[in-house]
């Protein structure tokens, strides 16, 4: 959802006059990437302590590069911004505007009041002021989408910061959310994920307990659209009729992400997860006997205020027992104005660091094990564009499978005119595994080239896909053409034209 939201500020910068600084992407050094820059955009987010640590670094580095070049204008937006607020000025006051997470809209009036007011900008606003999906939005991929259907929260886990700064659950009406749908697969795009806080308690607003079931079914008829996903489930409000419209709609990936945060009931009491143990896995039984070829990733927190050693066996043995594909797994970092932040009992630093260490290893042989599972299958591929790290050096090209896990694909003796382009796909035999992707050498079956991949190239060539596009629902169409070429996201970096 952050990534997401990065693409409308990139998208409302576009329209406002400016260009990517790199539109192949930055680096990762700030300071450095600053330098060739006018305008640095910082989204940032408040769910771990980390978060912060890098914010305030990133700041710091950032003033040396605005002695240098004072007309160089730092913005920083998100969750971090909605709730440090003016404390972020004290802290850095060489920052120029901060905006939180209600006023993405106002971020191109608040650089150019700052600059002509010679001061810094802080504006906060309670509560959601433009639906963000009306919003210009520079989209970092030509084949795969997001599309927001809900913004914020209802729900009350004490760990969690979300509803504070992201405000109650607003769901979009189903028209609108299918009209972005339709836009974005026009524009080229042939996988689209769907974005909520919590996707299946979509359609409480307006009354409709089984809208998001209808929704996917409804998603699935839309032509030129093959591959759908969403996160994140809640688990207390997964209900049958969203596992038979996954099921029974082709396009619905057989992926799905459902947050566990931990095996222990008492654990879960505490940290206000309304579901326990025994309802979790049931929802997996359920999943698993309707879509077999189901993979299952999930979220565990280690060291919640409270758990005992009896109360961390529960979770391994939750975990041994839901054989997720993945895991993302985190020490428990307290988040103030959380009500566990408060809570008696922390648990140390040092028994956390070791009960994570005991998590991270047995997942990690689940992960290959079912992953093990998978050589010899042929599966679909979706080439991506940057899921692959080492694959210059390697050969291969990366994508994803249906049920999301990572490929990398070794092309062998392909001609160069019969390789996949990003957005195309392809269909291999797995050849190898490993915990966290699988491999395919020499086993190219078939290479389907897509209108994304004609999308990607005409980007790459100096087309306009990809470009800045106002939202559905707007009024506005597509919007005008953007120049070519992603803007780095997390740190949107760009230049005045």
């Amino acid at each position: 959802m952050n990534v997401h939201d990065s693409e409308r500020m990139a998208g409302l910068l576009e329209a406002a006059g400016m260009v990517p600084a790199f539109p192949d992407g930055a680096g990762s050094d700030v300071a450095a990437d600053a330098e060739s820059a006018d305008v640095v955009v910082i989204n940032t987010c408040a769910v771990r302590e980390n978060a912060a640590t890098r914010l305030y670094g990133n700041l710091g580095r950032l003033a040396g590069v605005k002695r240098e070049r004072p007309g160089l204008q730092i913005a920083v937006g998100g969750c971090m911004a909605q709730q440090d607020r003016e404390g972020i000025i004290k802290r850095a006051p060489w920052v120029d505007v901060v905006f939180g997470t209600h006023n993405i809209d106002a971020l191109p009036v608040l650089l150019e009041r700052a600059r002509h007011n010679a001061e810094a900008q802080v504006e906060i606003h309670e509560s959601l002021q433009v639906f963000p999906s009306t919003l210009p939005t520079r989209r970092e991929s030509v084949y795969a989408a997001w599309v927001s259907i809900s913004v914020g929260c209802n729900n009350t886990c004490t760990f969690c910061i979300v509803p504070h700064l992201r405000g109650k659950e607003r769901d979009r009406r189903p028209g609108e959310i299918l009209a972005e749908v339709e836009q974005v697969v026009r524009d080229g795009a042939i996988e689209v994920t769907l974005l909520g806080q919590n996707v299946n308690s979509y359609g409480v607003s307006f009354g409709e307990r089984d809208a998001f079931a209808r929704l996917l079914r409804a998603c699935g008829r839309i032509d030129g659209l093959e591959r759908i996903r969403f996160t994140s489930p809640h688990p207390a409000a997964f209900t049958d009729d969203v596992i038979a419209a996954m099921a029974e709609t082709p396009a619905v990936m057989p992926s799905l992400h459902m947050p566990l945060q931990s095996g222990s009931d008492a654990v879960l009491r505490s940290m206000r997860r309304s579901y326990r143990s025994a309802r979790f896995l049931g929802i997996l039984d359920r999943v698993r006997a309707s879509i077999p070829d189901a993979a299952i990733t999930t979220d565990i927190i280690v060291g919640f205020p409270g758990e005992t050693e009896e109360d961390f066996q529960h979770t391994l043995d939750v975990v041994e027992a839901s054989r997720f594909s993945a895991a993302f797994t985190f020490q428990y970092s307290p988040r103030p104005g959380t009500p566990a932040s408060d809570l008696p009992d922390q648990v140390p630093p040092e028994v956390v660091a070791e009960r994570y260490g005991r998590l991270i290893a047995l997942q990690e042989r689940i992960s290959a094990e079912e992953n093990a599972a998978q050589v010899g299958r042929e599966l679909e591929v979706l080439v991506a564009e940057t899921d692959g790290r080492k694959d210059a050096a390697s050969g291969r090209i990366s994508g994803r499978a249906p049920d999301n896990r990572l490929v990398h694909v070794g092309l062998g003796d392909l001609p160069e005119d019969e390789r996949p382009r990003p957005g195309d796909m392809v269909t291999v035999r797995i050849t190898g595994a490993a915990p966290h992707h699988l491999m395919s050498d020499g086993a190219v079956t078939s290479v389907r080239r897509t209108r994304s991949g004609d999308a990607w190239q005409a980007r790459r060539e100096g087309g306009d896909s990809c470009g800045a596009s106002h939202g559905a629902g707007d009024g506005s169409g597509a919007g005008s053409a953007a120049p070519a070429g992603p803007v780095t996201l997390g740190l949107p970096t760009l230049r005045v034209r």
